[in-house]
């Protein structure tokens, strides 16, 4: 297949999937289509998605690729959806904090850095598919062992965990965001 008959293909399939599509998914459903090929295909797509300058582009996040809107178009995509969007709460986004940084952990670990019982923001993150069991640890009652997920990944906007902020680049952040408080 010649390259711009894949490069539509890839495109096509790009646009319909509901989450980020990696390299071994396209290739899965192409049969037989080299990695590097594919990848060199989607690296194009990504140059060009960003210099035509539209309302989206193509992100790399969560190990794949997928179509994002530009934040500033936030507004009216609200409108069109006339929902709110979902917010996790305080304790949520603390306990998934804490996964994310200390993963994989068990949920006595996450109670004792939190100090309070975890076990509804747990049931909560699982349910919005953010983080996952992992398996359990071969200890008295085989405790269940956590992690975050690919969806953690897209909804953050992260290709990998690696991306996360430091504890020196959190510092700094807290330390700016103080210096303009009145």
């Amino acid at each position: 297949m010649n390259t711009d008959e894949l490069k539509a293909i890839v495109e096509s399939l790009l646009f319909v999937s509901e989450s980020a599509l990696s390299i071994d998914e396209i290739k899965r459903i192409l049969e037989g289509e080299d990695k590097s090929r594919l990848k060199q295909i989607l690296d194009g797509l990504v140059v060009e998605y960003t210099q035509m300058n539209r309302s989206f582009s193509l992100k790399e996040v969560a190990g794949g690729y997928q179509f994002r809107t530009k934040p500033e178009f936030t507004p009216w995509i609200k409108k069109l959806n006339r929902t709110r969007p979902s917010r996790l709460s305080q304790p949520a986004l603390e306990t998934l904090a804490i996964i994310a940084y200390k993963q994989p952990i068990l949920r006595s670990e996450l109670e004792r850095i939190r100090g309070v019982d975890v076990g509804g923001v747990l049931n909560t993150l699982l349910l919005r598919k953010l983080i996952k069991i992992l398996g359990r640890k071969d200890a008295p009652g085989r405790p269940l062992i956590y992690g975050t997920t690919r969806e953690f990944l897209e909804t953050f906007g992260l290709k990998a965990l690696s991306e996360l902020p430091t504890l020196r680049e959190l510092k700094e952040l807290e330390g700016e965001e103080t210096k303009y408080r009145l």
